[in-house]
């Protein structure tokens, strides 16, 4: 059996993630960064999610989203309930994961055509 690689239509892929580091296409970050399935800021300022303002989603919100998926580090950590009431109040859905699902699950968005951001936060 042959078996091809089918690219997707759109520039930016997470091949995988986890607490320290990620792979987008074939780049290796392991400093915070945001994601579209089009743009890809490789330099979010974010370290601890358990210390996410609201003016911290700001870069995310700046790039029109539907949903936001917060990739958290390697275990599930919720940003105070002030940040993830600024997303409500605007109309955008906010979901919070590991690193490694959120990476799958914006995959899957993205593949959908979702306007989907991710944000992916790793320790400084």
């Amino acid at each position: 059996m042959e078996l091809t690689l089918e690219r997707p239509d759109y520039e930016f892929f997470l091949r995988g993630a986890d607490g320290t580091m990620a792979l987008v296409n074939e780049r290796r970050l392991s400093r915070s960064f945001v994601i579209t399935p089009n743009h890809l800021g490789d330099d979010w300022g974010v370290t601890d999610v358990a210390l996410l303002q609201a003016a911290d989603l700001e870069p995310l919100m700046a790039l029109e989203p539907e949903v936001i998926l917060l990739g958290s580090g390697g275990t599930q950590i919720f940003p105070p309930a002030a940040a993830m009431a600024a997303c409500l109040r605007r109309g955008v859905g906010i979901e919070v994961m590991t690193n490694a699902a959120a990476a799958r699950t914006f995959n899957v968005l993205a593949g959908e055509n979702r306007r989907v951001v991710a944000g992916f936060v790793f320790p400084g």
